[in-house]
């Protein structure tokens, strides 16, 4: 019986943790897609799929690496290219450290990649920061493969 209650436990986890995404072609910002296939301007979807919506960091790092400058010119051209789109950045850290350590790291991250697009001509009113700390890994693992993926900022359309 214990086993069955779990097994529906998760079965309903994984049901809400699936999204249904919305093709109706609308500009709300909600990643939906246009009716030729791609993605509508200024949408997260855009973002993610021309642009790129996240840089990377080292271990114990905030310092944004050739590659993560890379990204966020692309980033501060996209939102130049679509003036009414604004962003939160948020932080990320991997498990490792304190979560107050990580949470305040997570934000000297998200402050370096929002300041670096602020730097290109981005109006800073346009974005806000969020630091998650640990709190929301996009890989699951205690491995340094894992935690390299959960050390980033990521841009979200508001």
């Amino acid at each position: 019986m214990r086993f069955k209650l779990l097994s529906m436990f998760a079965a309903l986890l994984l049901l809400g943790a699936c999204e249904t995404a919305s093709t109706s072609g609308d500009a709300s910002g909600s990643g939906s897609s246009s009716t030729a296939g791609q993605p509508v301007p200024g949408s997260q979807e855009d973002l993610v799929v021309n642009v790129g919506d996240r840089v990377f960091f080292g271990f114990d790092e905030y310092t944004l690496t050739s590659e993560a400058q890379s990204t966020l010119d692309r980033v501060a051209a996209w939102m130049q290219s679509n003036p009414s789109v604004t962003v939160s950045v948020e932080g990320h850290a991997d498990e490792r450290g304190t979560r107050e350590y990580n949470l305040a790291l997570a934000e000297r991250r998200a402050n370096a990649a929002m300041n670096y697009v602020a730097a290109l001509g981005v109006s800073p009113d346009r974005m806000r920061t969020v630091s998650y700390g640990e709190e929301r890994p996009a890989v699951i693992g205690s491995n340094e493969q894992s935690w390299a993926q959960n050390r980033r900022a990521v841009f979200v359309v508001n």
